[in-house]
């Protein structure tokens, strides 16, 4: 999975970035849709979607940061805040309270 997909100028992809890339993006996307949903309720509000890009984000750039780079910087400051994440989830499938946030949701009409 080393071999080289593509050269843009002096960025070199391969398929262990591919998924990296993946994984900072999903990781990156919580906020756009934390902004969107604090935007929608006129409070500040983490829906449950902001974990769930964390987890599998972090799940992500945890694996590129173990077997595609072996770096041991990436792979701690991925996954102890992974753990926080996935409490979070777990937390919240235990105590099962209705999502209010979404397109086409009450907080619309």
């Amino acid at each position: 999975m080393h071999e080289t997909l593509a050269n843009l100028h002096m960025l070199t992809i391969t398929p262990w970035k591919l998924i990296g890339y993946l994984g900072t993006f999903l990781f990156t996307a919580r906020w756009f849709v934390q902004f969107y949903a604090t935007k929608k309720q006129k409070k500040v509000v983490v829906p449950m979607m902001f974990w769930y890009l964390s987890v599998s984000g972090s799940v992500l750039t945890l694996i590129y940061f173990i077997w595609g780079k072996n770096d041991s910087v990436g792979i701690i400051q991925t996954a102890f805040p992974m753990f926080v994440s996935i409490y979070n989830v777990f937390a919240h499938l235990r105590h099962r309270e209705p999502e209010t946030v979404r397109p086409g949701g009450p907080e619309e009409t």
